[in-house]
């Protein structure tokens, strides 16, 4: 069976280049106009992608002065692209380092309702020095803290959705009762970090958890991938090192003993698109000669945990010794590594490479004609670099709109199968859509504890329900037709 490609729209700032936001092309509206957002998640629906995606920082940047931000808080987005969209899923970062979960249970949950099962959560443990003096000011938290916190988190959050059982809720106003309470029980968690007595008080959610998505790249991170997110955002600047983590981060999943396929890894891409190779590359130079070299030493600083390059000439060659240890950063270590790497194969110059940086913060910056671009998404899909791309368009929406009507036709005519391929869109994200009903009949892990005929039928009630409301969210095409694959790509 032909192998979907999946496509997740980024969306930061006008665009993810640091200067999106002074270009011509950009959009007008301010990045406080929830219509803006609202307006792109309409175009990524139009064109079949399977999902948006909003990141999150908890501090203000210290580049304000000339770079804006996605400034709406995320999850709140989540709400109002809801109402905007019916089909696309719906991904906001939030954090385990700094949010409590059962706040964050409800939050999510909330939306999983609002949106009619397509909420995702990508997993964030907060790196930002910045962050850690807006809660608490204790100080940074560890590297290997974060990640210890964060594993008890889950278990908290996944306890907490799976407090309520699918059939909770009769709704039945003859017989005055509402809700089966012996099938709502609290988790009474007791752990290093986290006192939680639960239940949720929310119903259990359309897809029983939000999608859960993940993005860090450190072993601890992909160790954590590989126990709990349905797809994995990664950042490469090469498709040889794509390819070396997929096929280590499938190999990790399975270990866990999940089938690989039911991960999805999303590389980011960052294409500027226009007719010829010579326009494109016209109008990257355009974007880059708006960027101002001393934002961008900045951002490299935050990203090396404060480090100062404020000594370091623009434009000598660099070299390893230039930057600290990655071990001794206590910020996000699979970007620093992304950034080094890149250092010791090209050695660039430190205004190169804050102008490659400032393209997509790491990850792969590329101009071209859509021919170009389609070949290259083709070359990684099909070469175990990626199962789709988290789509970083430079300029938005312009780029997207390119994207879309140029580069996603020639994808569904070559050996990948677009989002857009008539009868043949699968919501990605959520591939494989009884995955967790499935391993709580493998593992035995039941919704709450109950006696094992109990939950042996809960399971499959479970099982049954998320499949069922796929097959319903997925609906009619326009014509009326059922769209057969749409969110049956079950394992």
């Amino acid at each position: 069976m032909k192998r979907q490609l999946h496509l997740n729209l980024f969306i930061h700032s006008r665009g993810h280049h640091e200067a999106s936001w002074r270009h011509s092309a950009s959009s007008p509206l301010p990045l406080t106009d929830i219509r803006y957002y609202q307006d792109l998640a309409q175009r990524a629906e139009a064109a079949q992608f399977d999902s948006v995606f909003l990141a999150d920082q908890l501090a203000l940047g210290g580049d304000v002065a000339q770079a804006p931000r996605t400034w709406l808080e995320p999850i709140t987005v989540l709400a109002a692209m809801a109402v905007a969209t019916s089909r696309v899923a719906l991904i906001a970062t939030a954090s385990t380092t700094y949010t409590e979960p059962f706040n964050l249970a409800r939050q999510f949950a909330s939306i999983d309702h609002i949106s009619r099962g397509r909420a995702a959560w990508n997993i964030v443990t907060s790196w930002l020095a910045t962050a850690a003096e807006n809660y608490g000011g204790a100080g940074q938290v560890s590297h290997a803290d974060r990640y210890a916190r964060g594993e008890e988190f889950m278990a908290v959050v996944k306890a907490l959705w799976d407090s309520w059982a699918a059939d909770a809720v009769v709704d039945d106003r003859a017989a005055g009762v509402y809700a089966l309470h012996d099938r709502i029980r609290s988790i009474k968690h007791r752990g290093d970090f986290y006192t939680v007595a639960g239940p949720l008080n929310l119903p259990r959610c359309p897809q029983g958890w939000p999608v859960l998505v993940q993005a860090g790249s450190s072993d601890a991170g992909r160790r954590f991938a590989a126990r709990h997110a349905d797809s994995v955002f990664t950042a490469h600047m090469a498709k040889a090192t794509a390819q070396e983590f997929y096929a280590d981060l499938k190999s990790l999943a399975a270990a866990e003993g999940r089938a690989p396929e039911q991960m999805l890894i999303l590389p980011g891409l960052s294409p500027m698109i226009a007719g010829t190779e010579a326009e494109a590359q016209r109008l990257a130079r355009e974007v880059n000669e708006l960027t101002d070299p001393e934002v961008g030493r900045r951002r490299l600083s935050g990203r090396f945990g404060g480090y100062d390059f404020s000594h370091l000439p623009l434009d000598r060659p660099l070299s390893g010794a230039d930057f600290p240890d990655p071990a001794s950063v206590e910020a996000a270590r699979s970007r620093t590594e992304v950034i080094l790497n890149l250092v010791k194969r090209d050695k660039p110059t430190l205004r190169q490479l804050l102008g490659y940086l400032a393209g997509a913060r790491g990850h792969f910056a590329t101009a071209g004609t859509p021919e170009q671009i389609a070949e290259l998404i083709e070359d990684w899909f099909s070469d175990g670099a990626a199962d789709g791309f988290n789509l970083m368009p430079p300029l938005l929406p312009v780029q997207l709109d390119a994207f879309s009507t140029e580069v996603i036709p020639i994808c569904s005519g070559a050996g990948c199968s677009a989002p857009n391929t008539p009868g043949q869109r699968c919501v990605s994200i959520t591939v494989c859509p009884g995955r967790r009903a499935s391993l709580m009949i493998r593992t035995g892990r039941p919704s709450f504890a109950t006696a094992p005929p109990a939950y042996d039928r809960l399971a499959v009630q479970h099982l049954l329900s998320r499949i069922i409301c796929r097959l319903f969210r997925c609906g009619l095409d326009q014509s009326g037709a059922r769209r057969v694959s749409d969110g049956l790509s079950i394992v």
